[in-house]
This record gives C-alpha cells, sequence and structure tokens, in this order.
C-alpha cells in the first residue's frame, strides 16, 4: 500500500516555499482573480509568479496544481478560459476545475493538461465521477465532504480515478459549489467570485463591552471580553432562534481527520488536502509539518497518534471534528 499524497495550500510563493520545505508532496494554489475559490487581496499569484514558482517546486521534489475552480459566470467565459491557458503554459503539474465549459475548453485546447474535478463540482457517486472521467478525462476527484470513510470505501471499488480528501482546515457545511449565503448577504458568492465574506463587507464594533461583528451591515456575532472571535461567515453566525442562543446552521469548528489517515488510506484515498489558503506561512509549515510527521509514522508502520494534538491550537474556536467522515457532526 504505497503513502498517501500531502497536497497543501499556497495562498503566495512564500506561502508555497514554506509549505514544501515542510514536507508538502503538492501544493495547489490559484491565480489572481475570481476563477479561484480564495479570491482575497493580497492573494495568490501573477501567471510570471506561478512559472517561477513551477520551477522551484519541480526542482525541489514537488508538484503545483492550479486551482481554476469557480463556476464561469455568463458573458465572462473568456477570463476562465485565459485562466486555464495560462496554467498550461506555467508547467502546473494538474488543473482543479469545476465548471462543465471550463473542463471542456482545458480538454479540447490543452488535451496533455492533467485535470482534476475540485471539490465545487459535488462528485461523489460512481455515475458522477464517471461522467467526469470518460467526457473529460479528468484523473482525480476531490470529494464532497459528506461522505463516511467506509462511503468512500465502497466508491473507490467502483470507481477508476483517484481521489483526495480534506483532513484539515475549514469546514463548511453546504453541499459544494452550492452556497447561496455569502451572495444573499453581500452579493458575492464564494462559487462564482471567489470570496466567502468579501473583507470590504465585514466589520467589527464595540457596543456595550461587547464586540459584535457584522457581514453586509448584518449582525452575526456578539463576543464577551476575552472571547475568540472568529471570522464572520453567515453559515456560522449566532442567532437568537425560538428563544434561544444558538448557531443556526454551523458551530466554529475546524476539521481535523488525522486520526483517521491509515482508514483512509485503506480506503483507497490517492491525498489528503490541507485547506487554508488565505493562512499564513507560520500555519502552512506547522500543518504540513504535522501531518508529513503522521504519514511517514503510518508508512514506517508506526502510530501516529503523537502528532494527532499538534494542530488543536488552530482550531476555529479551538475545536476540532472529524466531520461527516464518522457521521458524528457534533
Amino acid at each position: 500500500m504505497g503513502s498517501i499524497e500531502l497536497v497543501c495550500p499556497a495562498g503566495s510563493p512564500a506561502m508555497l516555499r514554506a509549505a514544501v520545505e515542510a514536507g508538502a508532496d503538492s501544493v495547489y494554489c490559484g491565480l489572481r482573480d475570481d476563477t479561484n475559490a480564495r479570491n482575497f487581496p493580497g492573494l495568490n499569484f501573477s501567471p510570471a509568479e506561478l512559472t517561477d514558482s513551477v520551477a522551484w517546486a519541480h526542482d525541489h521534489g514537488a508538484k503545483v496544481l492550479l486551482a481554476v475552480n469557480t463556476f464561469a459566470r455568463a458573458g465572462a467565459g473568456d477570463r476562465w478560459r485565459a485562466s486555464v491557458d495560462a496554467a498550461a503554459g506555467t508547467g502546473v503539474d494538474a488543473v482543479i476545475v469545476a465548471d462543465l465549459g471550463v473542463l471542456a475548453h482545458a480538454r479540447e485546447a490543452h488535451p496533455d493538461l492533467r485535470l482534476h474535478l475540485s471539490v465545487q463540482a459535488a462528485a461523489g457517486s460512481p455515475e458522477a465521477i464517471a461522467f467526469y472521467a470518460e467526457a473529460y478525462g479528468v484523473k482525480r476527484v476531490v470529494l464532497p465532504r459528506v461522505l463516511s470513510v467506509e462511503e468512500i470505501a465502497a466508491l473507490m471499488r467502483e470507481i477508476a480515478v483517484e481521489t483526495e480528501a480534506f483532513v484539515f482546515g475549514g469546514l463548511c457545511v453546504m453541499a459544494e459549489g452550492r452556497c447561496a449565503l455569502s451572495s444573499y448577504v453581500t452579493g458575492r458568492s464564494p462559487n462564482l467570485s471567489g470570496v466567502c465574506s468579501p473583507p470590504e463587507s465585514v466589520t467589527y464594533t464595540e457596543e456595550e463591552g461587547a464586540l459584535v461583528s457584522r457581514l453586509g451591515g448584518l449582525a452575526l456575532d456578539r463576543y464577551a471580553p476575552g472571547e475568540p472571535a472568529g471570522y464572520p461567515t453567515l453559515c456560522k453566525g449566532r442567532f437568537d432562534v425560538g428563544g434561544g442562543l444558538s448557531y443556526l446552521f454551523e458551530d466554529p469548528v475546524s476539521l481535523n481527520a488525522m486520526s483517521l489517515l491509515a482508514a483512509l488510506r485503506r480506503a483507497g484515498v490517492t491525498a489528503v488536502k490541507i485547506e487554508g489558503r488565505q493562512r499564513g506561512k507560520a500555519y502552512v509549515a506547522r500543518v504540513a509539518s504535522a501531518f508529513r510527521g503522521a504519514i511517514d509514522a503510518l508508512d514506517q508502520g508506526a502510530d501516529p497518534a503523537p502528532f494527532e494534538s499538534l494542530l488543536t491550537d488552530l482550531a476555529e474556536g479551538g475545536r476540532e471534528t472529524a466531520g461527516a467522515y464518522r457521521k458524528t457532526w457534533r
């Protein structure tokens, strides 16, 4: 049984180098526009930066995967096609795509370009995965975060492509690629504009001794003095419902499935993925190093358990979950 590939985020060339130096086998990144799902100011790569970073990564034995993973907007498809064309010219090892039209362009214009299917496409059945593999030549599918380990194992027995599973970082309860909450409040969608809770719509104010977070003018949470305050997203807002204050959609909690690495490998998963392109070099270095140690221990027949508690302080709200992998969300 081969080793699991460790795929880490890179929001900048410096972050890419930090990830590789800490043990990432592959890094994924995006161009500096709305064709990728982390279109924040100060993040991402120019084509020239990407070309240089790909060369550096290859010199250090790592691969680079480019996310062109938002859905192309009507009348603006040229931007998405241009991103695919730019990717082909930089020497990236694969492009991660969700949109059918963008996949079609990639296959027709660049038949030798390796294609991975983004989690945004929400392909979680043998039939859906077979369609993408046969129609577009997709070689790897990033699995939706709604499947248990047992369901992944059953899926792997029926498909003939590689799979990649998220194991650490931010957790979204929305059906992949179907979130309408951010666009409802701010007019910008992570699936179309590449940004969830755009920073220009985020405010924090001191009110009656409490810190209040708002998105698009809508109050999402109120924090007591000293209480950790997360980045405001509507899905993690705390609301008064039925006379009780609670997180209506999702608790502020982070995914950490390090304890399931062995089970995911047995299930047939090719690669495990860390979320967090909007984080910094220190974050990716710590997470990559911990998962590198756990995977290496697993490969050597040792117990990876000593690595499982190394990242707890990075969890949102100081709380972790294995998410749907164990089908026990909270």
